[in-house]
C-alpha cells in the first residue's frame, strides 16, 4: 500500500498571514507531501482567497493541491464556475463538503436559493465533469448533524463513494479506535474508499477547546487534564501536542492507515517534529 502524507492550510486574512503561509509552505515542501489542501473560511467567507491561494500553490510548487469546495453561499451555477476555474488553474482534486452554516456549526442549515443542501449533490456535480479526483470528509466521532447516529454517517459516506468520491479525510480526533471503527464499518458494507486520518498537533489549549466545541470532537478527559496542567506554559503545550500526535500517528500507521493528513494551522514546526519523530520519508 502506498501511503499519502498531506497538509492542510487555511487562506490568510492579510499580507502578514500570507507571508507566514508561504514561509510555512517552504519548510513543509521539503517533506515532499503527496498533496496540500486549502480550506474555506466559516460560511464560505474566504471563497475567493481559497481559489486564489490554491491556484498559486499549484502554480508555484510541484505539490498536487486539493481545493475545498462547499455548498455554502453558492448556487449550482456558481459552483460549476468555481470547478471550471479550478480546472483551468491545473487543480485536479477537490474536497467536496457541505460546509458550516454562516452562523457556525451549531446554527441551523439554510440552503442558498438555487444551491445544494447536502455535499453528495456537490460530489455528483463534480463527478459529471470527469476531470477531478473527489474527496469527502469523514467523522470518526460522528457528524454533528447526525446527532450520534453513526450508521447514518456510514450510509452517507457510502452514497458519496457511489456518486464518485474516491477518498476521505477525517475531522481531527484523539482516539485511534474511533478511526478503526469507522473504517471497519465502511469495509463491512463493501467500501474500498481510503479514509485518511486527520491529525491536529495541539499548540494552543484555548484554540483546541474552541475547535473541538465547533466540530463536535470530544476531548478525552486524560488528554484534557494533561493540557490543563501546563496551559500557561506555551512551549510545554506544544511539546505535549507533538508527543500525543506522534503517538497517535504511530498507532494509526500500525493499524493500517492509508496515510496521515495534518491540520497545520499554517505553521510548520509541529508537523516537522512529528515527521522527525516517526522517521517519515516520502
Amino acid at each position: 500500500m502506498v501511503r499519502t502524507f498531506s497538509f492542510e492550510f487555511f487562506p490568510p486574512k492579510d499580507e502578514i498571514g500570507e507571508d507566514r503561509l508561504w514561509n510555512t509552505m517552504t519548510h513543509l515542501e521539503a517533506l515532499a507531501p503527496n498533496f496540500i489542501s486549502v480550506t474555506y473560511g466559516a460560511g464560505g467567507s474566504t471563497r475567493e482567497r481559497t481559489i486564489r491561494i490554491t491556484s498559486e500553490i499549484t502554480a508555484r510548487t510541484h505539490i498536487p493541491t486539493v481545493a475545498h469546495l462547499t455548498c455554502v453561499g453558492s448556487t449550482k451555477e456558481e459552483l460549476s464556475e468555481i470547478l471550471q476555474h479550478y480546472h483551468e488553474a491545473g487543480i485536479k482534486s477537490i474536497l467536496a463538503l457541505r460546509g458550516d452554516p454562516v452562523g457556525g456549526p451549531a446554527a441551523p442549515w439554510v440552503p442558498t436559493p438555487g444551491g445544494f443542501t447536502h455535499s453528495d449533490e456537490l460530489v455528483a456535480l463534480a463527478a459529471q465533469r470527469r476531470d477531478f479526483t473527489i474527496g469527502v470528509a469523514a467523522f470518526p466521532d460522528g457528524h454533528p448533524a447526525s446527532h450520534g447516529n453513526f450508521e447514518q454517517d456510514i450510509a452517507v459516506l457510502l452514497r458519496k463513494e457511489q456518486l464518485g468520491a474516491s477518498f476521505a479525510t477525517t475531522q481531527f480526533f484523539f482516539e485511534v479506535s474511533r478511526w478503526s471503527q469507522l473504517v471497519e464499518k465502511l469495509e463491512a458494507r463493501g467500501s474500498s474508499m481510503p479514509v485518511i486520518p486527520g491529525i491536529l498537533p495541539v499548540t494552543n489549549v484555548r484554540q483546541l477547546e474552541r475547535m473541538a466545541e465547533l466540530g463536535g470532537t470530544p476531548i478525552p478527559t486524560s488528554i484534557r487534564e494533561r493540557f490543563l496542567k501546563i496551559e500557561s506554559d506555551s512551549q510545554g503545550v506544544k511539546a505535549l501536542g507533538v508527543e500525543i500526535a506522534t503517538e497517535m500517528c504511530s498507532q494509526l500507521l500500525e493499524a493500517g492507515a492509508p496515510g496521515l493528513h495534518f491540520y497545520t494551522m499554517n505553521s510548520s514546526t509541529a508537523t516537522q517534529e512529528i515527521y522527525l519523530n516517526l522517521g517519515l520519508k516520502n
